[in-house]
């Protein structure tokens, strides 16, 4: 029997002020596997610099560029005027238009529709990015309602960087038309865009115009918010029952962009999600698991920006994979793919890609640590990192575990030897593990080794210097892990060296991590000021929750204690104590406002994974509790970026979420704990 996808819908009665903004509040998101994507709010009223119809993943050094920003459409009834569709914000506010009176949002199998009430008529509207093409199709469509009516629709770009300046817009840009296909040429170094459109009795009018925007949330962020757009032309069809009307942009090639038609590529990326769900874990297939299952595919990416990767990964029989970390604005980062591989891969059914992910990082090891992240349109990454390269064994040993896939494991032994021989002697950024008692400590001047990792004008927010509780959980882990292999691998006298260490590792941890006053664990011991910092926070839980736990069973339910009463909250744990005194409840206001409230109390949703697993080691029979510990993100699924996961939270009432609307270790977390707890 095949799957039903996953379908989420919301419906409002009025348009009202409150309700125009909500509906600029929440937002959606599609991405086409390179790392390029489609979003915006449901209003259709741009809120962000990242919000366009088509942001493109181009090669380096370009990276990824917003080529077409919006559309503005207007519909004409017979014997009647114009109206038009979405809404806007002007002098008095946020507004939805009264004329084309948009009624539903909703997501089917993970793809966005509106509906649109516009007089007797009932128009949906429908956006689809091509997979693994810089092609995105809006598609229109009459469902209700005689007649014909006609469609104008206004294309308005400004080509930049993604994250680039918002004024403008730059140019010039010319129009070539040839029959009914139109390009659109901006300056160097951006590839044309290519528009057309597909209906009835369709035409396109030369004629510019140029607008003014404020980017609403870019202001409240502190960043630059004010620019323009300008729009060459319209294109106007006939819309009816059964004869629907596509508007294509795309900077593929025009073979490429006619190789498949609107409705082919619609029943082309309905069946695609089709096989992601039917090769999902069984219990991820329907319901909420299902929609996590549909958000985790936009976190995988095939890179467009690395050729070189890519040909060394041809010429080895092997694929280039990596994670975006989080919509908008981040790129690979190691750490977040390293956490976020088990759910955004092994659960998924994507088991080769997880192999061709774990293979490409292994290649960029360099002093014995995997790259913290890739920056837009480069090709070699920054290493700056005490624990991705840790994560790298656990992810492999889920890996593993999962595929049995012993010739990649193989295959990568050497390295992973490389990796905790370089920690033992010593490497980059302070990275070493200390002769006097065996813990890995870490810090540089400068540099934010740990996840906690803000640092805006020089200021490193919470440098967390000395040996850290979560690093050396980690630590102890990999250790473990690789003398296990090399014993499985018949190399006993190799397993024995990494063997030693991890035990006095894990002695000296239990002699200095556990924290007698407070009853639970020193959050870094031997920090830069020579003491031991006794704050309360999640990094602690790593020590119970990996599956090989350097802390002593008997600390195991005051820690745990610990944390469920300072730091749990229904979306996530908070990052710091609320008893702290530098706990800060809001992430909100410009750059240094927020990155000093990152780590200081902000809730991050992806902990709630360590969570769940110290629990049910903690409280194995208390099913039902672990279970409504994760019940608040249902709730968040329908705010934000519809369907997915945000990155994080206020640390207090009412959670508001905050940062990337989209994050792909909150999506994966969450999917895991989900599987996790509702087995089939």
């Amino acid at each position: 029997m095949s799957l039903r996808p996953p379908s989420r819908k919301l419906t409002w009665q009025s348009a009202t002020p409150e309700v125009a903004e909500e509906l600029t509040d929440r937002e959606w998101l599609i991405a086409n596997g390179l790392g390029g994507y489609s979003c915006g709010s449901i209003a259709g009223i741009p809120t962000r610099r990242f919000h366009a119809l088509l942001v493109a993943a181009l090669p380096a050094p370009i990276g990824r560029a917003t080529l077409l920003n919006r559309l503005t459409e207007t519909i004409r009834l017979p014997n009647t005027g114009n109206l038009y569709l979405g809404g806007e914000e002007g002098e008095d506010g946020l507004k939805l238009y009264d004329g084309g009176k948009l009624i539903e949002f909703r997501l089917e199998a993970g793809l966005p529709i509106w509906r649109y009430q516009v007089g007797t008529f009932v128009i949906e509207k429908r956006v689809l990015i091509v997979h693994l093409q810089n092609t995105v199709h809006v598609t229109y469509s009459v469902v209700e309602g005689e007649g014909t009516l006609r469609l104008k629709t206004r294309p308005w770009v400004n080509f930049r960087p993604h994250e680039g300046s918002v004024a403008g817009p730059r140019g010039p840009y010319r129009v070539v038309s040839v029959g009914e296909q139109h390009e659109l040429l901006g300056e160097d170094p951006y590839p044309p865009l290519r528009v057309q459109i597909v209906g009835e009795n369709h035409s396109y009018t030369l004629l510019g115009e140029k607008a003014e925007l404020r980017y609403r949330v870019e202001e409240s962020r502190g960043y630059d918010h004010s620019g323009s757009l300008i729009s060459p032309g319209f294109f106007r069809a006939n819309l009816s029952k059964g004869s629907p009307v596509t508007l294509i942009a795309s900077c593929e090639s025009w073979e490429t962009i006619g190789a498949i038609s609107p409705a082919a590529a619609v029943e082309a990326e309905q069946q695609r999600r089709r096989r992601l769900l039917e090769q999902a874990h069984p219990a991820a297939q329907q319901g909420i698991a299902a929609e996590l299952v549909l958000a985790a595919d936009q976190f995988v990416i095939t890179p467009a920006t690395r050729a070189q990767e890519a040909a060394r990964a041809h010429a080895s029989g092997d694929e280039v994979r990596t994670v975006i970390a989080g919509y908008h604005w981040f790129t690979d980062w190691g750490r977040d793919t390293m956490i976020s591989l088990e759910g955004l891969t092994l659960l998924t059914g994507r088991h080769v890609e997880a192999g061709y992910i774990l293979r490409t990082f292994a290649h960029y090891v360099r002093d014995g640590l995997i790259p913290n992240m890739f920056p837009e349109g480069q090709s070699e990454g920054l290493y700056h990192t005490a624990d991705a390269t840790l994560w790298f064994f656990h992810a492999l040993s889920r890996y593993v575990q999962v595929t049995g896939d012993r010739t990649t494991l193989e295959q990568l032994l050497p390295v992973l030897r490389t990796i905790a021989d370089a920690h033992l002697a010593g490497t980059r950024f302070g990275i070493a593990v200390d002769t006097k008692d065996g813990l890995l400590r870490q810090g540089a001047e400068g540099y934010q080794l740990t996840w906690m990792d803000a640092k805006v004008d020089g200021w490193v927010v919470t440098p967390r210097r000395g040996k850290a509780v979560e690093i050396n959980a980690l630590y102890y882990n990999a250790l473990c892990l690789l003398a296990g292999w090399l014993r499985e691998s018949d190399d006993a006298a190799g397993a024995a060296v990494y063997e030693v260490a991890a035990e006095r590792a894990r002695v000296s941890f239990n002699e200095r991590f556990w924290n007698p006053k407070a009853r639970f664990l020193f959050d870094v011991v031997d920090d830069e000021k020579g003491g031991n910092d006794p704050a309360c926070r999640p990094n602690q839980l790593f020590a119970i929750s990996l599956p090989h736990p350097i802390l002593d069973r008997t600390h195991w339910a005051d820690v745990f204690d610990a944390c469920e009463r300072q730091l749990l909250t229904p979306v996530g744990l908070r990052s710091l104590s609320p008893d702290h005194p530098d706990y800060k409840p809001r992430y909100f206001g410009d750059l240094r406002t927020r990155d000093a409230a990152y780590h200081q109390g902000t809730v991050w949703g992806w902990l709630i994974g360590p969570f769940v697993d110290a629990w049910r080691k903690v409280r194995p029979d208390d099913v039902s509790g672990v279970r409504r510990a994760i019940e608040g993100f249902s709730a968040h699924l329908n705010d934000a970026c519809v369907g997915s996961v945000s990155e994080v939270f206020d640390a207090e009432p009412p959670f508001t979420a905050r940062g990337c609307v989209a994050q792909a270790w909150s999506v994966a977390e969450l999917l895991r704990c989900w599987v996790l707890l509702n087995p089939k």
